[in-house]
């Protein structure tokens, strides 16, 4: 069992808490390599002149290897709240089923809505087939299938829901545009997949395009996310801000700084209206951990976009640029080494170190950053409060595990139809197979049958509760239930495939 403690990484640091008005913030060593690079990027921020009061707390595989299953106890979150502002490293999720992810946790309980994950080449200092690239991917961070509500519904089917809200997707694609404007940056593109999921997607998009009209001096496009992914990684210099739902944002947000350069010179923040979490987007490395190899430079990063947000960023600005003065002097670690571009391979502590070492200095090749000054502050959005629409039951969507063919199945769900429903299609995997359905399509032991109302009927709880007591007499193993719905007259469900 890992038996480190919060205080561990505190070795030689003690004094950091001990500072006239300086501003508290959580931190967690985290697991893997987490304890070096922390350890390192602290010393770096602390010597820039960051005035912060360290509050360290245990998180991650001791308290999940400890029987604790969500990886963080009560006194870490009253640290959180109390504080409003957590320095993470990375943590470790033991493989295997029952445990969740802690990162995912901490984003949503907070309220951190918005992940932010700069992407930039520092050509020709860092290999890279994309030089010019700076690119920030703006990342939906509380919805979409990482609310992580999953189902085994059969022998053979499992299930995950994808959930959109628009109040989410306000805010996320608002947080966007502002960010766009504040830091003076031209365009933001919006990637979605809603020429298939058209409703959860669909809203998405759809959200962007009514809160783009807000900002025209900003310029808007929408990519569907394959080839929108395709020209990022071809084009990376044709995109500047980035707004996606959660997966997509993890996946291509990982992507694009490998393009960069590396994952492990990339930065995140995660904000809500409350809080914050300032990490690095690479994970913990457990077979490199304590051998002094790891790159610091994500979590170091991070620590300066921290100083920004907590209003020192001159400190911010000087650990940034004493960090591209190491880069251009070819002083690397051995993930971004390279021979005939590198000059010296060093250790965690040794990139430290000298990143230390240039305090003060500035990069002669390399764009130099200035937090201060440079961008504006903006209030982080809220959704807006919109008048419910009018919600009418139509039918409902009763699925069902079943072996039979389908069409024996079909007469037995259409034995429950009466006067006011019918049964009007069967789909399996969402492909329509009644009627009118094609002897070549694969079929599970998962099955969704729909009944809607007749034309001029009106459809209520009450027949949805005498329809599944008639489906339990019959024997008819139905597993989940949707309503179907029309808001304000527009169906909230969509067709089957190929219906």
């Amino acid at each position: 069992m890992n038996t480190r403690t919060k205080s561990d990484g505190l070795a030689g640091l003690e004094n950091l808490s001990r500072k006239y008005g300086a501003v508290p913030v959580t931190v967690a060593f985290g697991d893997g390599i987490g304890p070096e690079i922390m350890k390192a990027s602290l010393k770096v921020l602390i010597q820039a002149g960051a005035n912060i009061a360290i509050e360290p707390i245990d998180i991650g595989e001791s308290l999940y290897l400890a029987g604790n299953t969500s990886g963080i106890g009560p006194e870490a979150w009253d640290s959180l709240r109390r504080t409003k502002v957590f320095y993470k490293a990375p943590i470790t999720t033991p493989q295997g089923g029952g445990y969740k992810s802690l990162n995912v946790t901490v984003r949503k309980t907070l309220g951190l809505f918005a992940n932010v994950r700069p992407c930039v080449a520092y050509h020709p200092f860092i290999a890279t087939k994309q030089p010019g690239m700076d690119v920030v991917i703006i990342r939906e961070n509380e919805e979409d299938l990482y609310a992580g509500i999953e189902h085994r519904q059969t022998d053979q089917v499992y299930q995950c829901l994808k959930l959109i809200s628009r109040p989410g997707c306000e805010k996320i694609v608002r947080y966007a545009f502002e960010y766009a404007r504040a830091r003076g940056r031209r365009k933001v593109t919006c990637f979605t997949k809603d020429n298939i999921m058209k409703l959860t997607d669909g809203l998405f998009h759809r959200i962007f395009d009514e809160i783009a009209a807000d900002y025209p001096e900003i310029e808007n496009e929408h990519w569907i996310v394959d080839i929108g992914a395709a020209k990022l990684a071809d084009t990376p210099l044709a995109f500047d801000v980035i707004v996606m739902p959660n997966l997509y944002g993890d996946v291509l947000s990982d992507v694009a700084a490998q393009i960069a350069g590396s994952v492990g010179l990339a930065p995140s923040a995660n904000i809500g209206e409350q809080c914050a979490m300032f990490e690095a987007i690479h994970g913990s490395a457990p077979r490199r951990a304590g051998q002094d190899a790891a790159n610091p430079s994500g979590l170091l990063l991070a620590g300066g976009m921290m100083l920004a947000h907590i209003g020192q960023p001159e400190i911010a600005k000087r650990v940034h640029n004493a960090w591209l003065k190491v880069i251009e002097d070819g002083i690397h670690t051995y993930d971004v080494f390279k021979d005939g571009i590198s000059k010296q391979k060093v250790g965690t502590a040794a990139f430290a170190e000298a990143v230390i070492e240039r305090l003060g200095q500035m990069p002669e090749t390399l764009r130099a950053v200035a937090y201060e000054g440079a961008s504006k502050p903006f209030a982080v959005p809220q959704a807006k409060l919109r008048t419910p629409a009018r919600k009418e039951l139509v039918g409902i969507d009763v699925f069902v595990h079943a072996t039979k063919p389908v069409e024996e199945l079909a007469r037995d769900m259409q034995a429950t139809a009466d006067e006011i429903f019918a049964l009007t299609m069967i789909t399996n995997r969402g492909v329509k197979v009644w009627p009118e359905g094609l002897p070549e399509t694969f079929c599970t032991d998962h099955w969704r049958c729909r009944y809607l109302a007749r034309p001029g009927k009106q459809f209520n709880k009450v027949m949805i509760v005498d329809l599944l007591k008639k489906l339990t007499y019959m024997g008819v193993d139905f597993i989940k239930t949707e309503h179907l719905y029309t808001f304000d007259g527009e169906a909230g469900y969509s067709l089957g495939q190929g219906q």
